[in-house]
């Protein structure tokens, strides 16, 4: 079903949550709208197959993160992982989360987290590797509240990069709000 993760993640990009319909999906995939339901009981349940797969790949993300923890500068190592985040279709995702009360519903028997699906395995990917930087002592062991700061960044993250229609920020864009988060745990 890659072909119509691909086809769907096109029109959520360029056409915003609203325009995501099963149609469109199919369209853009280049095949007939009844491909989409012989596979999934009904549009909901293939949204939740492309978030699922959308949060899989943030885990072989957050993985490689953890991974870089002790090599080069904690700052830079977060500003790749955000823009990483954000400048993927997460962005669009969050907001067709959001807006979808029935997908919303399914993702939680799925997923049963706390937080907006998504943004909480994002949270989780932060505070991870800032915790695995905290125990090499990179960032400081007694006021570094990992949670929190996670959760900062990617919320103030999200901010920079919620506009789909403004410009993309810069990397000293990010940096810049990464090293003004962090500016208390050095």
């Amino acid at each position: 079903m890659a072909w119509t993760l691909n086809g769907d993640e096109r029109v959520l990009v360029r056409d915003g949550p609203h325009a995501l319909t099963s149609r469109a999906v199919t369209t853009e995939a280049g095949c007939a709208k009844g491909v989409l339901h012989r596979h999934f009981a009904d549009f909901d349940a293939f949204l939740a197959e492309l978030v699922l797969d959308r949060i899989a790949a943030m885990d072989i993300q957050s993985a490689a993160l953890r991974e870089s923890a002790g090599t080069g500068a904690v700052a830079d190592n977060l500003t790749d992982a955000l823009i990483t985040v954000f400048q993927s279709v997460a962005v669009a995702i969050v907001a067709l989360i959001t807006f979808r009360d029935d997908l919303r519903a399914r993702l939680r028997q799925v997923r049963p987290a706390v937080g907006v699906p998504v943004l909480t395995e994002a949270v989780a990917m932060i505070a991870a590797y800032l915790t695995a930087e905290r125990d090499l002592g990179r960032i400081a062991a007694d006021d570094a509240d990992v949670e929190t700061l996670a959760r900062t960044l990617i919320g103030a993250g999200h901010l920079l990069f919620a506009d789909r229609n403004g410009p993309t920020p810069d990397r000293e864009a990010v940096r810049n709000m990464v090293t003004t988060v962090l500016a208390g745990a050095w």
